[in-house]
């Protein structure tokens, strides 16, 4: 393993820890690094590329934010095991949380706001609310098997979800026991590059692609109750539509 670090290339223009990770990363993408080897320790890998301790460090941490790399509690560092891509259908109105247990995934969130808010001009639009009703807004980081998938921000009126606390996973669980679920939704799909607070809280890397879906949610009446703006990671998520003629 060390010589295979003395034979890394580093050349190139800027830090030297974002060129290490470059090299690191190539060298997982193209299989050189395997799923599952154990990587030198820093101190190690820092005296064969002749580079600071430090260096080495930084780069490794932004690896293992990007879930390239894992670091076990006493067992050392690793390259990690490749995700698998996710197929999300465009054709029915499902939640995350099924989607996820569908394919054996545990479902989870990491919440970051919960709770009856005023709303913002964007959402009084959008959601129709006269003045002075509440907004229950929904920030969630959305899980599987414990790792960062997508990043949710929900907003619905007061009167559809007053009690926002009680939303532990499935959003339309809830709203289906309360018997106000959506009847039909329109969705609106672009890419976008996540902010530096966005790839944080993904775990990703600043300016990393992702997957915007906008949605509107209708109930049988017509009524927009849902607004819903999900980031999906794009090295994981795949939205595919079916057609028929």
């Amino acid at each position: 393993m060390d010589a295979f670090f003395q034979k890394l290339d580093l050349d190139g223009d800027g830090p030297l820890y974002l060129r290490l990770k470059a090299a690191l990363a190539e060298a997982i993408a193209s299989g050189r690094l395997k799923p599952g080897a154990a990587l030198p320790a820093e101190r190690d890998m820092a005296a064969a590329l002749g580079i600071s301790r430090v260096t080495v460090r930084r780069a490794i941490e932004e690896l293992t934010r990007e879930e390239r790399i894992e670091r076990r509690q006493g067992a050392g560092t690793f390259v990690a095991e490749p995700l698998t891509r996710i197929e999300q259908s465009l054709s029915r109105l499902t939640s995350f949380s099924d989607d996820m247990a569908r394919r054996g995934l545990k479902p989870g969130s990491r919440w970051i706001t919960r709770g009856l808010f005023k709303p913002s001009t964007e959402e009084v639009m959008a959601l129709g609310l006269s003045p002075g009703a509440r907004v229950a807004r929904l920030v969630r980081v959305r899980l599987a098997d414990d790792r960062a998938m997508a990043l949710e921000r929900s907003s619905l009126p007061e009167d559809i979800l007053a009690a926002p606390e009680i939303v532990e996973t499935s959003l339309y669980d809830v709203l289906a026991d309360a018997g106000v679920q959506p009847a039909r939704a329109i969705e609106r799909i672009s890419a976008c590059c996540l902010s530096e607070a966005e790839s944080l809280l993904l775990g990703m890397a600043i300016g990393a692609p992702a997957l915007t879906v906008e949605r509107l949610a209708y109930n049988g009446a017509g009524r927009v109750i849902e607004v819903t703006r999900t980031l999906y990671r794009a090295d994981v998520f795949d939205m595919v539509a079916e057609m028929t003629f």
